[in-house]
């Protein structure tokens, strides 16, 4: 190592002797917590990208004797969250045995078959396409990263040369080779033929080292990209004009954001032509350093360059005319100005399909960008979910910081078209889609649920979350907010929902909310209103606050989070559904309950009128009709409980077993149940349906609706 570890300026020593000093030389522990160390510094490796290895003795359990044996991460996976059962182990004798029937380059792909010959732990997991580049180096301990530093030389011009004029001999320069056997064979060959280095920058692609332990192949790993940073970062800033300089000055703050939330509903739609995406925006300075330049349309039309960028992001991103975007109310205005870049980027990608294709190739997938760019405001991503559409995004940003490196250090070389394509339609990468799970019934839905921090929201946000779809919580309670958000992470995870404070008698309030859900998710396609209170009193105790605020809530916030909503559907043009949340008092007349009976018959109507109303864009209303469902609802905290049980003559706590004896099934209703009436209305199992009732109160036959 040429440099101090106080020297480290671009990357971050995480090493800790402390953790590792009981591993006792544990070499695949040692391993894991190297792989970790790695993928947590996205400046080292992005975000499923690159892999790490060991070789150590291990007991073979067919004979007993001591083999040789290779841990490296297997196909998929994460390095930063890596744990020991994403690796695949495999007899490294036998690996380098498949030389003998290896039959040329032609013939790469059925090697992958071949390596599962060779598996020593069979519980493992598969082996990757990178596996004989770790096997036949002779190296104990290897890491292949994708760091944009070392990247912005591997993509640059004179990228041979620079390595040379930054390392000497120490580290070599593969020409860029698809990954397989083939690259494996010659990576070992240079390493035979220049003893003594201590890594090798493969072209186009990215970076790999070793050492002869974990620590010292960390330590090399940091050095040469920490190397490679600094001088990167030198050229940049004696390059006052990166990208051209400015173009377009950027939209700051406030402004920006609400472009954003304005257009992002419609590129959704025409992203989703074929698969409902989910989308996810960035404005952050690199980004908008790129997309605001002189030299975006020729740089972007240049595609990427590291494979891992490259089948994140597609060929190229599509580029906006932010002049042709004025007026980002008018959905139908807009989507007439959208209309021929989307027709002129499918035909673009389905000419690039057709003049690159092998007669095996694929059918060709959804010609729609992943990327779009939109100079003054960001950058859109849009994938089949949320996390990948970040990491898309994540990506692209990577690629960003490779092309201002190349260009600052001589000039940006992306991968050649045929090269490009012979990646995103490679049979292995097919074959490893096809082995996807199959989508759940919400996937690349995104429902927004009115009062849902608890109570029947909750429960229905929860069901929509479990079928995999994205969920913006919202309610007026901040502290139950905050536990629905703590809750929600733990189980599902940060990309699958939002939260957010939202009054919903409140318009600002509302298209906040809905502006906030366009940004984390490209729009909405599921309106659950749920917000709700309760005021049980005889007609002479009503007041006439009372009278306004079941009003507000119910009605008035029902019509304005409805109305906010269907401008965000007709924008996407998809359709979508609106599931009011009523109850079994809008159709049935009990004691001591004008205000909140007779406001919850107005709900019923109001979603009767709105179906009729929306059809015509395809947007289902339907209602669910619940009754007493008392668990983990603010409604029976207080005085609406003691109300309802002194107009039927039970104590309070009795009111569950009053409740569900006076039903035909005699059953006690919870929120689970409501939340399973939800799903049914929008799973798509009844996408021909709306203007429907549908009573989940365990049988009430006044309240029968026909």
């Amino acid at each position: 190592m040429s440099r101090k570890l106080s020297e480290f300026k671009h990357v971050t020593y995480l090493w800790d002797n402390s953790k590792t000093s009981h591993f006792k030389g544990d070499e695949v522990a040692l391993l894991v917590y190297r792989s970790n160390l790695l993928g947590a510094d996205l400046r080292l490796t992005n975000y499923g990208g690159g892999n790490t290895s060991c070789k150590a003795i291990a007991s073979d359990p067919l004979t007993g004797r001591e083999v040789e044996v290779m841990w490296v991460k297997g196909s998929g996976g994460d390095l930063g969250t890596m744990k020991k059962s994403g690796l695949a182990s495999l007899y490294v004798k036998r690996l380098r045995d498949l030389q003998e029937v290896y039959r040329g380059i032609t013939h790469e792909d059925e090697m992958v078959e071949l390596f599962n010959h060779c598996i020593f732990d069979l519980e493992s997991k598969a082996p990757s396409i990178d596996t004989p580049l770790h096997g036949l180096l002779p190296f104990k301990h290897i890491d292949h990263l994708h760091p944009d530093a070392v990247i912005s030389i591997a993509a640059a011009r004179e990228g041979k040369k620079i390595t040379r004029e930054i390392f000497g001999d120490s580290v070599g320069w593969i020409d860029w080779q698809r990954p397989g056997f083939d690259l494996a064979l010659k990576l070992r060959e240079y390493s035979d033929t220049h003893p003594g280095i201590r890594g090798m920058v493969l072209a186009s692609h990215g970076l790999f080292t070793w050492g002869e332990t974990s620590y010292e192949c960390y330590l090399n790993s940091l050095d040469v990209v920490d190397t490679c940073a600094e001088y990167v970062e030198k050229e940049v800033k004696k390059n006052r004009t990166i990208f051209g300089g400015m173009k377009v000055k950027p939209l700051t703050g406030k402004e920006g954001i609400e472009r954003a939330a304005r257009l992002a509903p419609v590129l959704r739609g025409y992203c989703s032509s074929q698969v409902r995406m989910v989308g996810h925006f960035s404005d952050e300075p690199r980004v908008l350093e790129f997309v605001d330049s002189i030299d975006l349309g020729k740089l972007a039309a240049l595609g990427t360059s590291c494979p891992d960028h490259f089948l994140r992001t597609k060929i190229k991103p599509l580029v906006l005319d932010p002049k042709a975007l004025q007026n980002l109310d008018d959905a139908e205005t807009l989507r007439k100005k959208l209309a021929p870049e989307f027709d002129a980027y499918r035909k673009m990608y389905a000419s690039y399909y057709e003049s690159y294709k092998h007669p095996d190739s694929p059918a060709m997938r959804d010609a729609n960008p992943v990327v779009i760019l939109y100079p003054g405001v960001g950058m859109f991503t849009f994938a089949k979910d949320k996390q990948t559409a970040r990491v898309a995004a994540e990506f692209y940003i990577n690629a960003i910081n490779v092309i201002k490196g190349a260009e600052a250090i001589s000039s940006y070389v992306a991968l050649p078209k045929q090269e490009a394509f012979n990646i995103e339609y490679w049979l292995l990468e097919e074959a490893k889609l096809a082995r996807r799970p199959k989508p759940k019934a919400l996937t690349g839905r995104v429902a927004l649920i009115t009062g849902s921090a608890g109570g029947i929201g909750k429960a229905i946000a929860k069901k929509f979350a479990e079928e995999a779809a994205c969920v913006v919580i919202c309610d007026n309670d901040e502290s139950r907010l905050n536990d629905a958000q703590n809750e929600f992470s733990s189980k599902f995870g940060t990309d699958s929902f939002i939260t957010s404070a939202v009054n919903v008698t409140n318009e600002k309030d509302i298209q906040r909310v809905f502006d906030q859900a366009a940004i984390a998710f490209g729009g909405v396609d599921i309106v659950v209103n749920c917000a709700g209170l309760s005021v049980s009193k005889p007609i002479e105790e009503h007041t006439e606050k009372d009278w306004d605020l079941q009003y507000d809530v119910m009605v008035k916030g029902q019509f304005l989070v409805t109305q906010k909503g269907v401008g965000v559907m007709r924008k996407q043009n998809f359709g979508g559904d609106i599931v009011n949340i009523v109850s079994k008092n809008a159709l049935v007349s009990g004691p001591n309950n004008a205000a909140y009976g007779s406001a919850k018959a107005a709900q019923l109507h109001l979603s009767r009128l709105n179906a009729a109303e929306l059809g015509k864009d395809k947007i289902r209303v339907n209602v669910v009709n619940p009754d007493a469902v008392i668990t983990d609802s603010k409604i029976w905290s207080g005085a609406w409980a003691e109300g309802r049980a002194k107009a039927y003559g039970v104590k309070v706590e009795e009111l569950p077993a009053f409740y569900a004896k006076r039903t035909l099934l005699n059953e006690v209703i919870n929120p689970e149940d409501i939340a399973n009436a939800c799903f049914t209305f929008v799973s798509g199992l009844l996408n021909k349906s709306t203007g429907n009732v549908l009573n989940v109160d365990g049988g009430v036959a006044s309240a029968f609706v026909r």
